[in-house]
């Protein structure tokens, strides 16, 4: 059903590319791809068998997942798994059958046998067009049994950083409604070539590159996944017409033109895609100028087959900080208890059509907790605007609880990145024992450029709510992402092994030594409702914060007649602290006097209400 499209394209059609071989047509991939199924059939597999399917990306790739989904159900693993791993997957799936590329090193060829799981080996053959393979069955010359309509194509899991992971199971109609989406947004015709750099064992590269390539009769440059050198290589050899990534794959091809510019007469590409995570405006800005073409902003999920919503192509109208227009699938924005919002307000994101799963496979708690009168919840926070435009304001699982207060951590990511010192960077929660949750973040600076956390902060606290600032700044030399590029905010705290701790415990109480420790000591006493404060404890340990912080500063400016900020509650957390930085302001020239003053511009009589009552209305 799901390939039955194809054989109205013409047999000579180029459909399968590789930078190092000769195109595959149509009608070579279609006898070889029921000549692959007759050989599956003979062996016992047939349709909604599951086949697990471990390679390294390219064309072989492409075609077996092409082939598998013709008359079984592909199961795509990640080659970069481990043992254990493959034996969690493979029980999982309860897979019939392994298919793996012969010369690959893998654990999963001897966790199949231990399980008994048949291994099918498959071969390249590299003589033959691209995507052309042999197997380790015998030949058979039956009459292949293909898919239908409600049989399941794909079984793909969803990430298991906050759980056990969750089977998705997709259905040959699912897809094909989502293709037919992509294929209206896009505008797909026989005359599009993508380019594909993305892994085909996730949603993205399967049903965005490979599926809506080949299913509008377009064909599809099959590569190893992106490097550097090579991808403007292909760019200018192979001619694609588009692309589709990750966001950090965009930004490592934005960082390549800023090097080395590519004159835009080499280029045939006439839109590139961007989906999976949030694209910062400046990535997308600066690869629209240097390209010349429009930056195309999805939104998908594994359990819609991908696509649910996407802005469209010039002449219509794109929207900055968009994921778009739904395609064929209705969105909506609904509270906790299923009501549906207006626009501007703020929900999770909701959706129902022919391309979303009807439920997750043997998790009934989960299909209880997502699913609301044939809506599916994606567990994504956002809004719409009144022209249905979706904009998405965070992963709700991802949201930072900061001691009562909710922190959407996109919204801390586009500050950061607006700092002219920082290349990426990526806010997370961060364990504190008092709080609850604190805010981090993991910056990446521009290659030659130098900053500080404090001075990062300092920034921050210019553009966010005091509380939303970064409490802990980790400088790396790329941001932590999983298998499929995506940025890894969830456990990221774990993952590098940090959290914060308040050390009320361990705090001796000392007593202001001078007048200026006891100006802000009586001052703190009276906001916090103190009998008395140490001048080694910290405000926040205290009980303070961001509606307190605000007062207190508001007094201290009062009282010592001086130009104070709130990042002094980031750079100066104690009384002892704030002292020794007072007096250094006290006494530092007057050009860095008229800096601080500027700085105090950015907290107006307006601005402080604003912020007092985003705080009194947060509680």
């Amino acid at each position: 059903m799901l390939f039955d499209q194809l054989r109205a394209v013409s047999p000579y059609a180029p459909v399968i590319l590789d930078p190092k071989r000769a195109s595959l047509n149509t009608g070579a991939m279609l006898a070889h791809q029921q000549r692959m199924l007759a050989a599956f059939n003979m062996a016992g597999i047939t349709r909604n068998d599951r086949v697990a399917i471990v390679m390294p990306n390219g064309a072989e790739m492409a075609v077996a997942l092409l082939s598998v989904m013709a008359g079984a159900t592909a199961a795509p693993l990640n080659p970069n798994y481990r043992a254990s791993e493959y034996s969690f997957y493979l029980t999982d799936l309860n897979a019939k059958a392994l298919l793996i590329q012969y010369d690959l090193v893998s654990d999963a060829r001897d966790v199949a046998r231990q399980m008994q799981i048949p291994v099918i080996e498959l071969a390249p053959e590299l003589s033959a067009p691209a995507g052309i393979f042999s197997l380790s069955l015998p030949e058979s010359h039956m009459t292949p049994i293909f898919a239908q309509s409600q049989d399941e194509a794909l079984v793909l899991h969803t990430s298991g950083t906050t759980g056990r992971p969750k089977i998705v199971p997709l259905t040959q109609a699912n897809l094909l409604a989502s293709v037919d989406h992509i294929t209206a947004t896009l505008q797909l015709t026989a005359a599009d070539r993508c380019l594909n750099v993305m892994p085909l064992f996730h949603i993205h590269g399967i049903v965005a590159a490979l599926l809506g390539s080949v299913l509008s009769g377009g064909s599809i440059i099959c590569t190893a996944g992106y490097h550097p050198v090579d991808f403007f290589k292909w760019l200018t050899d192979l001619r694609p017409t588009w692309y589709t990534a990750v966001p950090t794959i965009h930004q490592a091809v934005l960082t390549q033109l800023e090097r080395r510019p590519l004159s835009p007469e080499r280029i045939t590409l006439r839109f590139a895609r961007s989906s999976s995570s949030a694209l910062p405006s400046s990535v997308m800005r600066g690869l629209e100028a240097a390209l010349r073409i429009p930056i195309i902003e999805a939104y998908g999920m594994t359990e819609a087959s991908h696509q649910i919503t996407s802005n469209p192509l010039p002449p219509g109208k794109r929207k900055m900080n968009s994921v778009g227009l739904a395609w064929g699938v209705d969105a909506a924005v609904v509270t906790a208890e299923g009501d549906f919002c207006k626009p501007g307000e703020r929900g999770e994101i909701a959706i129902k059509g022919d391309n979303v799963i009807q439920g997750y496979e043997k998790n009934a708690e989960a299909n209880e907790r997502s699913f609301f009168d044939g809506w599916f919840r994606t567990g994504d926070e956002g809004y719409l605007d009144e022209e249905g435009y979706l904009f998405i304001t965070g992963r709700l699982k991802e949201m930072i609880n900061r001691g009562g207060e909710k922190i959407a951590p996109l919204e801390v990511d586009s500050v950061l990145m607006a700092h002219p010192a920082v290349h990426q960077a990526l806010t997370f929660a961060v364990p504190h024992d008092l709080l609850g949750e604190d805010v981090g973040a993991v910056i990446v600076l521009h290659e030659g450029i130098t900053a500080t956390a404090a001075e990062i902060r300092e920034f921050a606290a210019e553009h966010l709510a005091y509380y939303k600032v970064p409490h802990l700044i980790v400088f790396r030399d790329d941001i932590p992402k999983g298998a499929t590029g995506k940025p890894q905010r969830v456990g990221l705290a774990q993952m590098l092994d940090v959290r914060i701790d308040s050390e009320v415990q361990q705090t001796a109480h000392t007593a202001p030594r001078d007048a200026l420790e006891e100006t802000i000591a009586m001052i703190w006493q009276e906001v916090l409702g103190c009998e008395r404060v140490g001048i080694d404890e910290r405000f926040l340990d205290l009980g303070g914060d961001s509606l307190l912080a605000m007062r207190v500063v508001a007094r201290l400016r009062d009282a010592l007649k001086m130009q104070l900020t709130l990042v002094h509650f980031f750079e100066a957390p104690t009384i002892a602290d704030m002292g020794a930085q007072i007096r250094r302001m006290q006494s530092a020239p007057p050009d860095k006097v008229t800096k601080l003053a500027d700085l105090l511009q950015d907290f107006s009589d307006e601005q402080l209400r604003a912020l007092l009552d985003e705080d009194e209305n947060s509680e």
